[in-house]
C-alpha cells in the first residue's frame, strides 16, 4: 500500500518532533500529512516552536500511531526542502475551517520523506 493510501485510509494521532540548532527537542500534535507526490509531503503550520526549529534545523520526524490499541503506525523521518506563506495552495489543503477574522499568518513545510519505518522496531542505528 502505497503511503499516501495508508494515511488516508487509518485513523490515528500523529506527533510532529523538531530540535532547535542546539538539539533543544520539541514535540507537537499534528494532523496526517499533505501529500504533495510519493515522495513529498507538506504539514500546515502556525508560526510556533515547531515552526522556529525548522528555520535552523531541518530535520523532524513525524510518528503516527493507529487508532484502536497497540502499536501499529508509522514513523517518517524528514528534511524540509521548502516553505510557503499564507499561499493560495495551503489555504486550499486545509482540512478545518477558521474563521474569516483569523488573521495570524500560516506557513505550508514541504519535507522529503528520508524513510519509513513502522512505529515499532526495525530500526537499523543510523
Amino acid at each position: 500500500m502505497k503511503l499516501k493510501d495508508y494515511f488516508e485510509s487509518v485513523k490515528g494521532r500523529g506527533v510532529l518532533a523538531t530540535a532547535d540548532a542546539d538539539g533543544r527537542v520539541d514535540a507537537a500534535i499534528y494532523a496526517t500529512p499533505h501529500f504533495i507526490d510519493d515522495e513529498t509531503i507538506a504539514f500546515i503550520m502556525r508560526d510556533r516552536l515547531t515552526h522556529h526549529n525548522l528555520q535552523s534545523n531541518s530535520h523532524a520526524a513525524y510518528l503516527f500511531m493507529e487508532s484502536g490499541g497497540g502499536f501499529a503506525g508509522k514513523r517518517l523521518f524528514l528534511t524540509k526542502t521548502r516553505e510557503e506563506q499564507d499561499s493560495e495552495l495551503l489555504y486550499s489543503l486545509r482540512r478545518k475551517r477558521y474563521s474569516s477574522d483569523e488573521k495570524e499568518s500560516k506557513f505550508l513545510v514541504f519535507f522529503q520523506i528520508d524513510k519509513v519505518l513502522p512505529l515499532i522496531g526495525a530500526g537499523d542505528g543510523k
